[in-house]
């Protein structure tokens, strides 16, 4: 009981922080139709800037801060960089993110250098939020979740209750109605993709500390976002959000059991030898192969669902 309950939420604090990251890749794709493979990358600046001005100003400034310079940046990017090759179509589009990606990986390391920063969680959020038996669970992973859900919130009233959340869903499907009504379609792109960075970015702020903030943490998570994506639908944030929780629970429930299949084959009474020509992979523990399961998840839903969990288009 005790070990189900807390591993089960630091699958789901672990989902969420996943949820934070790919909300903003999926808004800019249902919105632009663009895929931005520079995402995980604002991710990382999120959490650089927020080290950097939590050092000056506190976290809690950071926490707002670090991510509106990241989405000033990411509108930056759009206008003078991504608007520039639009025209001439998605594979453009992706090379202009993939070569970015490199680019702000280069600069990350040339001003704070190719190893880990100081970044810490704040004194008043340190520390265990309950015991169980013997096991703590930390206040700063019911924060992530905490932070994680308000910004759901947030994005769900923006959509669907206000004013310029219509502008932007109907931007996407009839711009040229949208223009003719006088509205900046070009400008609304622009804050979409900017606004996508911003929620990277603030997945940055709450992440980076959580775990650890060095040049590799883009990579690190960069793959398993567009996994979360590309299973929960391409497009779809209520399915982005299930994928989240799915690949967090599953991976973090994978990489707590140290079970193999020759250990469970061994308790039912069959030996598997060690000159066996099986015996490498049936000795592989499920912590082991825990890394490569959300790809193992990938592969069975472009098989069997390749629209994704919740998509309405496929691929």
């Amino acid at each position: 009981m005790e070990f189900t309950l807390i591993t089960l939420l630091n699958g789901v604090s672990y989902g969420l922080l996943l949820f934070m990251l790919s909300s903003g890749l999926t808004l800019i794709f249902s919105m632009m139709g663009v895929l931005n493979f520079a995402h995980a990358s604002f991710y990382m600046l999120g959490a650089y800037f927020a080290a950097m001005l939590s050092a000056h100003f506190g976290f809690w400034s950071a926490l707002v801060l670090a991510p509106v310079a990241v989405g000033i940046l990411g509108s930056l990017v759009e206008r003078f960089g991504l608007r520039k090759v639009h025209q001439y179509g998605h594979i453009p589009e992706l090379l202009f993110t993939f070569g970015l990606s490199y680019v702000i990986l280069e600069v990350v390391q040339l001003i704070w250098g190719r190893a880990s920063i100081p970044y810490a969680i704040p004194a008043e959020l340190d520390g265990p939020l309950f015991t169980l038996y013997t096991t703590t669970f930390p206040k700063y992973r019911a924060f992530m979740m905490l932070v994680a859900m308000v910004m759901l919130l947030a994005i769900y009233l923006l959509l669907t209750k206000t004013r310029i959340g219509l502008i932007i869903q109907a931007a996407l499907t009839h711009p040229d109605a949208v223009e003719a009504l006088g509205h900046n379609v070009p400008r609304v792109f622009m804050l979409v993709f900017g606004g996508g960075c911003a929620l990277a970015g603030l997945a940055g702020v709450v992440g980076g500390n959580a775990f650890v903030t060095e040049p590799g943490m883009a990579a690190t998570l960069g793959s398993i976002i567009f996994v979360v994506v590309v299973v929960g639908g391409m497009g779809s944030l209520g399915g982005a959000f299930i994928a989240s929780l799915l690949i967090g629970i599953l991976q973090t429930f994978a990489v707590a059991l140290d079970y193999s299949l020759a250990s469970v084959l061994k308790v039912i009474g069959i030996a598997v030898q060690m000159n066996s020509p099986w015996y490498s992979l049936l000795s592989l523990t499920i912590s082991q192969v825990a890394p490569v399961m959300p790809y193992l998840l990938l592969v069975l839903i472009l098989i069997f669902r390749p629209r994704g969990l919740l998509g309405t288009r496929e691929g």
